[in-house]
């Protein structure tokens, strides 16, 4: 809405004046009828005070108006005499709007400054655009979340262009679909030990994938994303907002199933509650990431082997036999634990000390912005 502005405005006082007038009062008689002292009408006419709401509310019980009105005139002048500052305010305001500014100067994604130029600048070069005028967008995407498949808010915008501005910075081979495929089969040998997740960073770069973690920012609610560089660099960027096994590795594998069905291709994929005690039910996932799950899913156990023993063992789904189960299939049992937690086989608060912490592994060896770890706003 356009502020209208007057050409002038009167102080109160003239408006109680042409009342008094039209009364045949004086001033000393309107502070009768008010019960007010004299002077404090006086001041009141003369625009040295302002009126109070009891003032107004006696005002309009003596001229039959609404105290509303009094407290109107008064604001209106009030406001006249403030002199007109610069547009700072609102220029701020408008990049607060665009962008979750003091969540990115924390994470010391742009620099803090005082001057809004200078924050301005930092804004439009991280976020790629010309102009705050410039609608701004993760470049082209698809992306799923629970609210919304067809909106990004400010904040998951921000985590997305960081993650962008740092794959840049990883090196890797030229991907082909050939190694894709031989980049699953090993990330496979890595299933039976926390530890080994430490190589996955490695393995990915050298079948052409970069990979890399940023810690999400409040309220993003993101597990990861898939996107490309150009047409034969593919990202993975995980968030690991749940510090579990499971949870890493049927995020990795998900992301993964985009890359293989070129979902991203110069655009974004974008994911939220994959896994965990508030994961989006399936029936509101559109179908390509219901296929990202079943993916993740068997890629990590095969279906045949999770059916049979689901059928060998369900309900006493003990310790022992889950450890016999992943032992025999050369993974960690958390893996198998998760599966069965969403699978609804068992409850989420069963075995949870199976669901060991990976995230302390994984930040070591891959490139990683948050937990901890802070990286220069320029990259």
């Amino acid at each position: 809405m356009n502020d209208i502005r007057l050409a002038e405005v009167f102080p109160p006082g003239e408006f109680i004046k042409d009342e008094l007038d039209a009364r045949g009062w004086t001033q000393t008689d309107l502070a009768e009828i008010i019960a007010r002292p004299v002077q404090l009408v006086n001041e009141i006419i003369s625009a040295k005070r302002g009126i109070t709401p009891e003032t107004a509310k006696a005002l309009g019980d003596a001229f039959g108006t609404s105290a509303e009105l009094w407290l109107n005139l008064e604001s209106m002048y009030r406001l006249s005499r403030i002199p007109d500052a610069d547009d700072a305010v609102a220029r701020r305001a408008r990049l607060y709007a665009k962008a979750p500014i003091k969540d990115m100067v924390r994470r010391s994604w742009i620099e803090h400054s005082d001057s809004i130029d200078v924050l301005e600048r930092s804004v439009i070069d991280f976020l790629e655009i010309e102009s705050l005028e410039q609608e701004i967008t993760p470049w082209a995407h698809a992306a799923r979340k629970s609210t919304s498949y067809d909106e990004v808010s400010p904040a998951q915008t921000a985590w997305l262009y960081r993650a962008r501005h740092l794959a840049r910075a990883i090196s890797a081979k030229e991907f082909s679909e050939s190694s894709f495929q031989k980049a699953v089969v090993e990330l496979r040998t890595l299933l039976y030990s926390p530890e080994e997740i430490r190589h996955v960073p490695r393995i990915l770069a050298e079948y052409g994938i970069r990979f890399l973690v940023v810690e999400p920012l409040p309220s993003t609610r993101i597990d990861g994303a898939t996107f490309w560089l150009n047409r034969r660099s593919p990202v993975v960027v995980l968030s690991l907002r749940f510090d579990r096994i499971d949870y890493f590795w049927h995020t990795l594998m998900h992301e993964l199933s985009h890359i293989r069905n070129e979902e991203g291709n110069s655009s974004v994929t974008l994911d939220t509650d994959l896994v965990g005690d508030k994961a989006t039910p399936t029936q509101n996932k559109p179908e390509f990431e219901q296929e990202a799950d079943r993916f993740a899913a068997a890629t990590l156990i095969e279906e045949d082997a999770m059916a049979d023993f689901i059928v060998r063992t369900k309900p006493l789904y003990s310790k022992m036999k889950i450890w016999g189960f992943a032992i025999r299939l050369k993974i960690h049992p958390g893996i198998v634990v998760g599966q069965l937690q969403h699978m609804e086989e068992i409850g989420y608060s069963y075995y949870r000390d199976m669901l060991v912490k990976v995230r302390h592994i994984i930040t070591q060896t891959a490139l990683t912005d948050g937990w901890g770890q802070k990286l220069p706003a320029g990259l």
